[in-house]
């Protein structure tokens, strides 16, 4: 006979996804290995299975560490992708304008259109199949109000997103810093917005303060409306594969319409994070105190606006699932609801 550890976490809970807990002992069961080929020789063949499934689940101690941060890392990888291909055409695009730079422009409007909905999509499509992809603190907050995302995670994965974003603009600032030196006329040369607005959302001068904050909100409240749409499986809903792609079309159709004037943020980290770069790599304190704490009336509470608005009217006009507020049963039916559960028990 052989003894085989247990670890109580995979008797209890095996298949919730959660981490195991930090229960040190062990229990053991008895397996006889003289049994014959295909036969159980497990006493208890329920615990076996259990137990086979949480090593199954995790192999090793690593996977039980990677179980408590792969979402939050899902959306930081995901973010980081949006930021990396976005902020990247901004420079291509802006950088080769300088005689310095190139000898032709390697970009237009056009272009950036282009590549900012296609890095939200591969965001998309890099974290959806994970932690559902939300990759923007307003959809994540959305999906906490009207979906039931728990709010517990929403602090990790809004902090994700952060150092995501933060990151796709170190890179893109580290691939483009000798550019942007010719550009500004000597080493280590800043101005702000100047290329500065080259990874972070900043407003033409003409704009007023009120129209940049509607700017923000309009084209966040078309993405979230189309992002309830695309996901809602009561609306003749694509394939969770193909959503991305009506994420990229309904960006592109934002940083279209809507680019102008802001530079379309439309996710707070996707501004925040690039912003906190150029402050760290000698931007300075300018690019917060930009048009009073720009970076929080517009870039932050627009997108948060316009998320929130955005749900409300899909939910009270067209969702139809239990998940949304609007949708909870009252009083009256919840005691129908109960009356037919003991009719059925009796």
């Amino acid at each position: 006979m052989s003894s085989l550890p247990i670890l109580p976490a995979a008797i209890n809970r095996p298949k919730d996804g959660t981490h195991p807990g930090s229960a040190n002992k062990t229990k053991t069961l008895t397996m006889d290995t003289n049994v014959q080929p295909g036969t159980s020789g497990i006493e208890h063949p329920d615990l076996w299975q259990q137990t086979d499934e949480y090593y199954t689940r995790y192999p090793n101690r690593w996977s039980t560490i990677r179980e408590v941060v792969r979402e939050p890392a899902a959306e930081a990888l995901g973010t980081m992708f949006i930021v990396l291909f976005g902020c990247g055409v901004n420079c291509q695009a802006g950088l080769s304008s300088h005689p310095a730079v190139a000898a032709s422009p390697q970009g237009d409007p056009a272009s950036v259109a282009l590549v900012w909905g296609a890095s939200v999509a591969l965001g998309v499509w890099v974290a959806g199949g994970i932690s559902g992809g939300h990759i923007n603190p307003a959809v994540t907050l959305v999906m906490a109000a009207f979906r039931g995302f728990p709010w517990k995670k929403v602090p990790g994965y809004i902090f994700g997103q952060l150092i995501g974003a933060l990151v796709g603009a170190l890179v893109v600032y580290g691939n483009y810093a000798r550019a942007i030196d010719l550009v500004e006329g000597g080493t280590g040369v800043r101005s702000v917005p100047g290329t500065a607005s080259l990874f972070a959302a900043y407003s033409l001068d003409y704009v007023s303060p009120a129209n940049c904050f509607f700017d923000e909100f309009i084209g966040t409240f078309a993405l979230v409306f189309v992002i309830f749409a695309v996901t809602d499986k009561y609306n003749g809903s694509p394939p969770p594969g193909l959503v991305p792609l009506a994420i990229f079309v309904v960006v592109l159709g934002i940083a279209a319409a809507f680019g102008m004037q802001t530079s379309f943020a439309i996710n707070p980290a996707r501004d925040l994070g690039p912003r906190i770069m150029t402050a760290m790599v000698g931007y300075g304190r300018e690019v917060f105190n930009y048009r009073s704490q720009f970076w929080l009336w517009c870039q932050v509470l627009g997108p948060v606006s316009g998320a929130l608005v955005a749900a409300f009217i899909y939910d009270a006009l067209i969702y139809t699932g239990p998940e949304s507020i609007f949708n909870r049963p009252n009083h009256a039916a919840r005691a129908h609801q109960a009356e037919a559960r003991v009719g059925a028990a009796v």
